[in-house]
């Protein structure tokens, strides 16, 4: 997946549009870039959502397609506007692993975050001293400074929760991530009780999967299903593991994505059983 330092989902719809287009038109590849003296691999990029687009490029492209002073053409040009503008989260692109970019551009265009963890807790739902100790305890080798830019990057991203457009969290953690020691006692006490408040939040649904459920298909991975407000944009689901981030998109591929977290859910514990276990797992593991 390439660099994502601005707003994704532009990109897409440009994409999504300009392919369209030149397939109605009977037109390939080559052909559209033969007209409009530019490589294969540019107009594949740009129909593909990739890259930053030119206004040069889809101003042409309107006018091969003959779609001038068109409600298109002025869609297509908003879009290229806004997808041109920097995202927030480039600040701390020197920090971030390949595909993580990504991964919180959607995160922060969704209206919707379908998510399933394990061994660790939700990265929305994550104290700042939580956060900061799985980091020391998974990459020792990044330096301080790097860690606690990562750090200010998490306590960022769960500002996607708060507002009158706040992204809904529906997040699946496995039980094994209630009792996954993460930095010293204290550290892990705030963070369960932090679970309990933030769990009660309208826009926040956090079940436990417990140990007596059957293994599902999701239960090696951890995995987020975004969900976008407008019906021009398809969902997405990135799946993350030691080797980085996994982008899916194709449709068959997104919606067995969809089947697999129903499952889960319905595999899961309600959402109320799920703090009465995190209750459970304070007073026994941390009782006075």
């Amino acid at each position: 997946m390439t660099s994502s330092t601005g707003p994704v989902m532009p990109r897409r719809r440009l994409g999504t549009e300009l392919k369209r287009l030149r397939e109605d038109s009977g037109r390939t590849l080559e052909n559209v870039a033969e007209e409009l003296l530019i490589s294969t691999s540019k107009l594949s990029r740009l129909e593909n959502g990739q890259g930053s687009p030119q206004q040069r490029d889809v101003r042409d492209l309107i006018r091969l397609y003959g779609i001038e002073d068109s409600a298109l053409a002025h869609r297509l040009t908003r879009w290229v506007s806004s997808a041109r503008r920097q995202g927030w989260w480039a600040d701390y692109a020197s920090a971030m692993v390949r595909g993580l970019d990504g991964y919180v551009a959607y995160e922060t265009e969704a209206s919707v975050a379908r998510v399933y963890t394990i061994p660790v807790l939700p990265v929305l739902l994550q104290t700042e001293d939580y956060a900061r100790a799985q980091y020391r305890g998974m990459e020792p080798w990044r330096p301080a400074e790097e860690i606690e830019k990562l750090v200010r990057l998490r306590m960022q991203r769960q500002e996607a929760l708060e507002g009158d457009d706040s992204l809904r969290l529906i997040a699946v953690s496995h039980e094994c991530a209630l009792h996954q020691w993460v930095g010293t006692r204290e550290t892990m006490r705030a963070q369960l009780d932090h679970l309990l408040d933030r769990s009660t939040r309208a826009n926040v649904e956090f079940r436990v999967l417990p140990f007596t459920a059957q293994p599902l298909f999701t239960s090696n991975c951890m995995y987020a299903y975004f969900e976008f407000p407008d019906d021009l944009d398809r969902d997405v689901v990135h799946i993350e593991t030691h080797a980085g981030f996994r982008h899916l998109e194709t449709a068959d591929q997104v919606h067995a994505y969809r089947r697999h977290h129903d499952n889960l859910i319905n595999s899961s514990l309600s959402v109320d059983e799920s703090r009465s276990m995190i209750r459970s797992v304070l007073e026994r593991t941390f009782a006075l």
